[in-house]
């Protein structure tokens, strides 16, 4: 028994080492299969343009791979021709040869451009999630490549990783070439029609602007009306808690849109916590909570309205009292300049830009706005007198023009604000529509070129009392002024750019405030307004200026309302 017992120990250990030795000559075999022939691995195409060239067995050109295009390698199958080395790869269960320095390992590494150079001014982030800024890379300047975040189907690149001063940032690709001849040209439509202009009144010169051509957006989830008649609501708690007046107001009418306020100076409307990280004092001084200004915009989604968030950007007293490093500063004291009974964030900041854009991105997220409009796109105006004391610091970190940098804040607003599927507009005076830049910095083409609205606010009142020779008070007159403003400004600097925004215009929807005797805006008032606009082929649509928003007025001109134009 115990013979037996030992004779199946024996047994079992040699079939052990039967297996065993079969495992190390299987594994043997297997490494050098692997060590000879290699596995087939996942890679990506990759090139110096948007595609590359795969070749048949016979070395000839096949057909053209998008790069970032996924494939299949055997790094161990190289193969030499012609003195070029190559890789067998397989590709929608087909094989192909493709040259070795057109294969990458990472997604990031599928574009072999070694330097890039830029083509318009524009923003270095640090951060592309969060939007974070960096510094500004300025025309014509060239920059190496170290990396990319990722091409698009169509193989082109969405931004390139680069080495800023002694850091890593990101410039996207539509505003880069990659030659510095290109990049130094000027884009002016074939003529030299803003360079003629120059710089009159300190607000920069229009030569120095950018007109590059701007694909215009259009979000298939995110339908903008062909005509926009809007309303405005201030956003305060008063006017949030009629909503439903409003809403039942608008249905007996053709408005199909409304401009809410999401943050006016000194006026915050709902209590954000973009505020609360940025701006404690706008925070706190919130009309509205988070919940309640956001069950009013969901009404108004809910009932069909397009809605509009409107944002003042450089004009906010509690961000400048909060944050005075970033504030417009009184030279004499080193605080921020109070002018025109407030204190001036300042357009160069581009902590100032981050705030305002990160408040536009929050609002969307909470709210589902379908556009974002910012207001005080703009340096003080009337300030030359103290500019030329010396008493003024706007804090020129980057050496710009002050059209440069609203030019630029809107540009940074649309590539971040685009990202959400959302429309971008920005509000103007009517002088901007002029031959010049203005003191200000704003300038129609170079607005109009950049956003998807140009909402100009060429309100009668706001015009000299006999604006450009007429011989009755223009304010008596909201058609005649407004169509000539319309036919001799506003269109033709629209005509002078390649790709000009929407032209949607505020109209004035209270009463004349600059006469002593009162002039009332009503119902035919405003429908002039309308019609002197459309006329002149400002047909976008318009939007109803009543700081308070007066439901009483706005019955007033009801008639108005109800047409189409």
């Amino acid at each position: 028994m115990e013979k037996r017992k030992l004779n199946i120990k024996k047994l079992i250990l040699g079939l052990l080492i039967v297996l065993l030795v079969v495992y190390l000559i299987v594994n043997l075999v297997i490494r050098v299969i692997n060590k000879t022939s290699g596995k087939e691995i996942d890679m990506f195409v990759s090139s110096s343009t948007t595609s590359t060239k795969l070749y048949d067995m016979e070395y000839k050109e096949s057909l053209d791979l998008i790069r970032g295009s996924k494939i299949k390698v055997n790094l161990k199958n190289e193969v030499i021709e012609n003195n070029k080395t190559y890789y067998k790869i397989k590709y929608n269960n087909k094989y192909y040869y493709i040259l070795k320095e057109n294969v990458a390992n990472s997604i990031d590494k599928v574009a072999t451009e070694k330097e890039i150079f830029i083509r318009t001014s524009c923003t270095v982030y640090l951060n592309q999630e969060s939007g974070s800024i960096l510094g500004v890379a300025k025309k014509g300047e060239k920059y190496e490549v170290l990396g990319i975040d990722k091409v698009d189907e169509k193989g082109e690149v969405n931004s390139y990783k680069i080495k800023y001063n002694d850091t890593e940032g990101y410039i996207y690709r539509k505003y880069i070439v990659y030659n510095e001849g290109e990049a130094l040209a000027k884009y002016d439509t074939g003529s030299t029609v803003h360079d003629d202009r120059g710089d009159k009144y300190g607000g920069g010169s229009s030569s120095d602007l950018d007109y590059y051509p701007v694909e215009k957006k259009v979000f298939e989830n995110n339908k903008m009306p062909e005509k926009v008649y809007a309303l405005y609501l201030n956003g305060s708690k008063e006017v949030i808690s009629r909503i439903d007046e409003y809403i039942l107001y608008a249905k007996e009418t053709k408005i199909n849109t409304f401009v809410v306020d999401i943050k006016d100076n000194e006026a915050p409307r709902y209590a954000s916590e973009v505020m609360k990280t940025y701006s404690k004092t706008n925070y706190d001084k919130a009309s509205n909570s988070v919940e309640t200004y956001r069950n009013a915009i969901a009404k108004l989604k809910d009932e069909g309205f397009y809605v509009i968030g409107r944002i003042t950007v450089f004009k906010d007293k509690y961000y400048a009292q909060d944050n005075p490093d970033t504030a417009i500063a009184d030279t004499r004291t080193n605080q921020p300049f109070l002018y025109a009974k407030t204190y001036w964030p300042s357009p160069y900041s581009r902590k100032v830009w981050q705030f305002n854009v990160d408040l536009a991105k929050e609002a969307v997220s909470l709210m589902k706005f379908n556009e974002i409009q910012f207001d005080y796109v703009r340096f003080p105006d009337r300030t030359i007198s103290y500019e030329n004391q010396g008493i003024m610091d706007f804090k020129n970190t980057y050496g710009e023009s002050k059209a440069q940098a609203i030019q630029r804040f809107l540009m940074y607003a649309c590539d971040e604000l685009h990202k959400l599927n959302v429309y971008v507009s920005a509000d103007v005076f009517g002088e901007s529509a002029h031959t010049y830049v203005t003191a200000y910095g704003q300038y129609w083409p170079a607005i109009s070129n950049v956003v998807d609205v140009i909402s100009a606010m060429p309100y009668p009142d706001h015009f000299n009392q006999y604006e450009y020779g007429f011989k009755k008070s223009v304010w008596t007159m909201p058609y005649e002024i407004l169509n000539y403003w319309g036919k001799n400004y506003a269109s033709k600097r629209q005509e002078e750019i390649p790709t000009p925004a929407i032209a949607r215009t505020w109209i004035q929807a209270y009463n004349v405030i600059r006469n002593v005797d009162r002039i009332d805006y009503n119902a035919k008032e405003v429908e002039n307004q309308i019609k002197g606009l459309f006329d002149a082929g400002l047909n976008g649509g318009y939007m109803t200026w009543n700081s308070a928003s007066s439901l009483d007025k706005y019955k007033m001109q009801k008639d108005a309302y109800t047409k189409e134009y």
